[in-house]
């Protein structure tokens, strides 16, 4: 408990410290926003910032750092220090100044803004690679909500008629296109707030709950390998296993996607590091928490908690069914409702802010406006068509939601490589401190990269082979950074990332 401790304050003085040092080169001002200079009572809205926070919580958050965390600490304590530094050095300055750029450039999406800093073509490779990933996000928190809520009761009608989890996944998708549809301020606006609550609520319970049982959970003087390894036989490696494992929580390339839906609520540019910065920090709260509640289920010495918690020994590699039996067991009937809404709810607002970006991302790229319902209608018919047509593939294969799940893992990641160079070069070319996203840049190049090559989903190389690739990648990155760097014409851009 004393490494999860000292953690914790790690992570409340990362924002304190360093979030004013990231927020200092950034440079935050006066001129008017988005919200102010666009409002068109549709997605470009002023909201209390106190709102635009939890609801820009509640995005990334979903059941991210829950689930992530949950997987992640099978690693051992090793996962406190990526979940630490990751968090504050990494996740909270890519959420920070990808949503502040956005600001800057009239609310721009990330491809357009990824188009702006890295060229033409890395905008339409990031055009497709972002709305691939964000129906991947929708579809793969359509299908668990549902399979939770079917277990607990359904239509028996629909189950003769259409199989199990027909109902439920209908429900959701009717609400996902009501959601998407809809000016953000009526449906999101009003109900995120409470989920968001509900979730931070969840997590500082059970924060206490551990301070009062005070387990004997590993340290990281004690246990600093891979204790999956030891204890569980997992393959997994640290590197790059868990920097791919815990996404939300560390660093989460979605999270880019969602920062522009927020920089079009925000009234004052100087209310950015609490919102952008400082929901990310929160974040990587609820990932600690969770990463010492699942230390606890793992590894409590003498006795692991799953073997002290009904239906413990069921639930070793599945972290849904952690979450309710610890909230259930630790927090009782309250607990039990709590995670039900981490479990159910929190996926599904993930799932429909995902639609929500990707018909932005789309109509930008199309041109369409999005004030008239007949324009959003236009993009989100066919979005939502090829949306069923993946959900029916992973509900067809066995493996499906599995392999979706992994490669939305790298394919996040991934996302996070591309906004931390673009956030590079934007630094670079307003003469900023650019240091503070270049090494991110080069860290996450070498473990997307690693993973590539030594995963079993893609090339499934030897693991030497796979990290000499991933080494070759980094030493690429820094010849081509510096090569760039110092032939650069003057940059002909806007001063300051001005739209």
């Amino acid at each position: 408990m004393i490494s999860f401790v000292v953690a914790l304050v790690l992570l409340v003085l990362g924002y304190v410290v360093y979030g004013k040092i990231v927020e200092k080169i950034f440079g935050p001002d006066d001129r008017p926003t988005p919200a102010v200079a666009k409002a068109d009572g549709v997605d470009y809205i002023v909201m209390p910032s106190w709102k635009v926070f939890m609801i820009q919580f509640l995005n990334i958050a979903g059941t991210g750092p829950i689930f992530g965390a949950i997987m992640g600490a099978k690693f051992g304590p090793v996962a406190y220090l990526w979940i630490v530094f990751g968090c504050i050095f990494a996740g909270a300055v890519h959420d920070y100044l990808s949503g502040m750029l956005s600001i800057r450039h009239g609310g721009a999406n990330l491809p357009d803004m990824v188009g702006t800093y890295l060229g033409k073509v890395t905008k339409q490779v990031m055009l497709v690679f972002s709305v691939l990933l964000l129906m991947m996000v929708g579809v793969v928190f359509v299908f668990s909500p549902a399979k939770i809520l079917g277990g607990i009761w359904e239509p028996a009608f629909f189950v003769e008629q259409f199989g199990s989890y027909f109902f439920w996944i209908a429900v959701i998708f009717i609400y996902y296109i009501i959601a998407t549809l809809l000016p953000i301020d009526k449906i999101i606006g009003k109900i995120y707030p409470l989920f968001a609550i509900s979730l931070i609520f969840m997590a500082l319970a059970l924060m206490v709950v551990m301070f009062v049982k005070w387990p004997q959970i590993p340290e990281l003087w004690q246990e600093f390998g891979n204790m999956g390894a030891e204890h569980f036989g997992a393959k997994s490696l640290i590197f790059p296993g868990l920097f791919i494992t815990i996404a939300c929580g560390a660093i989460s390339g979605f999270h880019a996607t969602q920062s522009p839906l927020m920089a079009r609520c925000v009234k004052h540019e100087k209310q950015g590091r609490p919102i952008f910065y400082g929901a990310m920090i929160t974040e990587g709260i609820v990932a600690l928490i969770w990463a010492s509640v699942a230390m606890y289920f793992f590894y409590q010495e003498p006795t692991p908690g799953y073997e002290l918690v009904a239906g413990g020994k069921d639930a070793l590699s599945d972290a849904p069914s952690v979450v309710n039996i610890m909230c259930k067991d630790w927090l009782g009937v309250a607990g039990g409702i709590l995670a039900m809404l981490g479990v159910v709810a929190a996926p599904i607002t993930s799932g429909d802010t995902a639609f929500r970006s990707a018909r932005l991302i789309i109509a930008d790229f199309l041109h369409f406006e999005q004030h008239s319902i007949r324009r959003r209608l236009s993009v989100c018919i066919p979005m939502f068509a090829l949306a069923i047509a993946l959900l029916v593939w992973q509900m067809s294969d066995i493996e499906g939601f599995n392999r979706i799940w992994n490669w939305f893992g790298w394919s996040n990641q991934t996302l996070s490589v591309f906004t931390l160079w673009t956030l590079t070069v934007y630094l670079v070319q307003n003469k900023k401190n650019y240091w503070i996203t270049l090494i991110p840049a080069l860290f996450m190049t070498t473990v997307c990269v690693t993973f590539l090559f030594v995963s079993p989903q893609a090339f499934n190389l030897p693991q030497t082979l796979s990290y000499a690739m991933g080494g070759i990648a980094l030493a690429i990155a820094i010849i081509w950074f510096g090569v760039w760097k110092m032939r650069k014409a003057p940059s002909n851009l806007p001063p300051d990332g001005e739209a």
